[in-house]
Parts: C-alpha cells; structure tokens; sequence
C-alpha cells in the first residue's frame, strides 16, 4: 500500500489545502492529514478543532484519515508506515523553503517528498490570509470548504 503524508498546521484548512489534497489521492493508496505541533506558531484554532473541522470536510473518503502529531514530520511517517510527504507549492519562495526541508528529510530517512503545484484557482490562499479575513470580520467563505466556514461562525463568533 502506497501511504503519504500531507502534513500542515492547517489553521484553518483551506480549499487550496482541499485541492492538494484531491489531487494526491490520484497517486497514493492512502492519505494521512497530519496536523503537526508546532511550538513555533501561536494558532488560532486548537488541535482538536483543526482534526475535527478536517474530518468533516473528508468525513465520506475513506482514503483519507485525520491525525494530530507531535515532533518531526520523519518520525510521524515512520509511526504510521508511510513511505511518502505530499507538499503543495505556490510560488517559488514556498519550492525553495520546502526544498531545503525535503532534503533534509531524505538526508533523515527513506522518505520521498512529492511536489504538487497548486492550482491557479488557488494558488493565492493562505491560511494567515484567512485568518486575517476571520479577525477583520472579512468574508473568507469563499477560501475554505463550506463545513470549515459553518464550524467556525459556530464555534469561533466575534
């Protein structure tokens, strides 16, 4: 069985998120969204909000799991048998900065990296600018999935 990881904050997932994630189904057997921990980043959703609003979008495919992860990204493959991180790129700024990541990972490990570009639809998404349109009482409906939108006027109201 080919198993990759996409693996993210995902703060808020995005549909540019939901793209990758539609297309890399194509090339794997099983896909595991893997919302890592990141110490560095200060998110506005928790990691059990970020797992369960992911899950409704992919509730009906049974290709896709949800998990949250603690540590390397390497690691977290190795837990889950996953020979395989799927990343997507936007511009070249994101190619160069996960370039570098990928290797190293390689460097690491037995794990492969596959790029996939975004499409022009919704290569201009990102979750930060979501969240800015959250904050600013801005309309973000049209940058995530629908579910996403309805759990966060829900659960998140100004």
């Amino acid at each position: 069985m080919k198993r990759a990881i996409f693996p993210g904050t995902f703060d808020p997932f995005t549909l540019g998120h939901f793209d990758i994630l539609k297309r890399s189904k194509l090339l794997f057997d099983e896909i595991i969204v893997g919302i890592g921990k990141n110490s560095e980043k200060k998110t506005m959703f928790s990691l059990k909000e970020r797992v369960e609003f992911i899950e409704k979008v992919v509730k009906d495919d049974n290709k896709i799991k949800v998990m949250g992860y603690d540590g390397l990204t390497i690691d977290f493959c190795e837990k889950v048998d996953a020979k395989f991180i799927v990343r997507g790129v936007r511009n070249t700024g994101d190619f160069e900065f996960e370039k570098a990541i990928a290797r190293t990972n390689r460097f690491l490990s037995r794990i492969e990296t596959i790029f996939i570009l975004t499409s022009a639809k919704t290569s201009f998404i990102s979750s930060s600018i979501v969240r800015d349109l959250i904050n600013n009482d801005g309309d973000y409906s049209k940058l995530v999935p629908e579910s996403i939108y309805d759990f966060v006027l829900k659960n998140h109201p100004k």
